[in-house]
């Protein structure tokens, strides 16, 4: 039993009539955080999701309510299952916020998670269902454009550790190229503005004006579903300025996933994929006369 002068608040999850899992909180809104004081889920109804349904349920009402950041102390057992909903020991709450508020427990570990206002938590599976549709659906595209399958490498059966990349079957239709071997520039200075006048020559070109800056999810949907690493010519910009690139391969690795996004998501008769096929000639052409690859 708690007291309940500590306005202690318990959301519990019921079925057929009878309560199988809850958890036990305490909001302090004034520090901005919620102490997770109990959580549990009868033991023959575990590993069935509950857990999950819970707290994202648990999530969205501190939402409601302009609570952001979940604390709590797990012993041993209860640690993976706070991982997976979010918690980590990275502690995102001022120290000075909970010191005094909260009981510490020895043997425990102080967890934290930091709530994302924009995330529905209690529509996951829905969100997780249509992603696997719209993945299922590229793969489909993708497949139907390919004129040619290869059998799988049987090699690595046979005890070969690593093969080079351009021997696998089929590799170059897909648009891979190898990156040439040419000087790579070990004083800075001079690598800097040789990248820097590659770059700027090819953001001038007529070409590039897709790929000028980061795609706006308002006029390609589910682009960032489908690409898991963007960049683009801004991106790029500023890496440059920031000397981020250090060596010809970073920045030819970039620029070469600029092309490789557009091909992934658009079509092949798009006016955006022809724009990456026509700029990456052009980019080669530049990396090749700056001799960093051989031409």
């Amino acid at each position: 039993m708690f007291d309940p002068s500590m306005k202690h608040k318990t959301l519990s999850l019921i079925k057929d009539g009878r309560v199988i899992g809850g958890i036990c909180f305490r909001m302090f809104p004034s520090q901005g955080f919620t102490e997770i004081v109990f959580c549990a889920v009868t033991s023959n109804e575990q590993v069935k999701g509950y857990g999950t349904h819970l707290m994202n349920h648990l999530k969205e009402y501190h939402i409601k309510h302009d609570i952001l950041n979940f604390l709590t102390y797990a012993d041993e057992y209860a640690i993976g299952y706070f991982k997976k909903q979010g918690f980590s020991k990275d502690i995102k709450v001022p120290k000075a916020k909970y010191l005094g508020y909260i009981k510490d427990y020895e043997g425990a570990t102080l967890m934290g998670c930091e709530l994302n206002p924009s995330i529905p938590y209690t529509e996951f599976s829905v969100i997780i269902k249509k992603q696997k549709e719209i993945i299922k659906k590229l793969i489909e595209r993708k497949q139907a454009q390919i004129r040619k399958v290869y059998p799988g490498l049987s090699c690595f059966k046979e005890g070969v550790r690593q093969i080079p990349i351009e021997s696998i079957p089929g590799i170059r239709e897909t648009g891979w190229k190898p990156v040439g071997k040419g000087k790579e520039l070990k004083d800075p200075d001079q690598l800097y503005s040789t990248l820097k006048t590659i770059l700027q020559h090819v953001k001038s070109h007529q070409n590039a004006w897709p790929f000028m800056e980061p795609v706006k999810k308002t006029e390609a949907p589910g682009y960032y579903q489908v690409i898991r690493f963007p960049m683009d010519l801004k991106t790029m910009s500023e890496r440059l300025k920031s000397r981020y690139y250090t060596t010809r391969k970073l920045f030819m690795a970039d620029m070469q996933r600029i092309f490789t996004n557009c091909r992934e998501y658009n079509p092949p008769e798009s006016q955006y994929y022809k724009c990456a096929n026509l700029l990456e000639k052009v980019f080669y052409t530049k990396i090749k006369e700056a001799g960093l690859i051989e031409k």
